[in-house]
């Protein structure tokens, strides 16, 4: 399998999407959160830990110190979003992608265009997944879901 680990930081939108479909597809997930927990829909410790223990607490509750750990601790870095919607810390995820060298793709949802992608990049990958909030981007979580459930082959076949 091309994929065997999903990294995230847990936040509402694409991360928690991504936790969820490697939790269901039975794949290791990890990642680093902002300290406490935090999410927007989760702000009191222990917040995302307390759904997602696989999660690492990062050394600061700032989460651009988790975004850049997790785009550090990864091969690769999947980027969910629609090109108008504006996010501070999908706009970071990317460019630390690019400042480590890692491979990274913007995607609105299009299971080729990453299947593609993924080809490229080879076997046995530690998969960062990121997006912005559910908040910046309504609906982001269902899109990001349904392209990771294709992606680790537990949603429908594709067409």
């Amino acid at each position: 399998m091309r994929v065997v680990r999903i990294v995230s930081g847990g936040q509402t939108g694409a991360d928690r999407a991504a936790l969820d479909a490697a939790l269901e597809a039975g794949l290791e997930y990890a990642g680093w959160c902002p300290s406490g927990g935090w999410a927007e829909d989760l702000p009191e410790p222990p917040g995302l830990l307390a759904q997602y223990p696989g999660l690492r607490e990062a050394p600061s509750a700032d989460p651009e110190v988790r975004t850049r750990l997790n785009v550090r601790d990864s091969h690769a870095t999947l980027v969910v979003r629609a090109a108008h919607v504006p996010s501070l810390g999908t706009d970071l995820t990317v460019e630390t992608a690019g400042a480590l060298g890692r491979p990274c793709l913007v995607t609105d949802g299009s299971v080729d265009e990453v299947r593609h992608w993924l080809e490229g990049l080879g076997h046995g990958l530690t998969l960062n997944v990121a997006g912005p909030r559910e908040s910046e981007q309504p609906g982001l979580y269902a899109v990001a879901r349904v392209l990771l459930d294709a992606l680790l082959e537990r949603g429908p076949a594709p067409g």
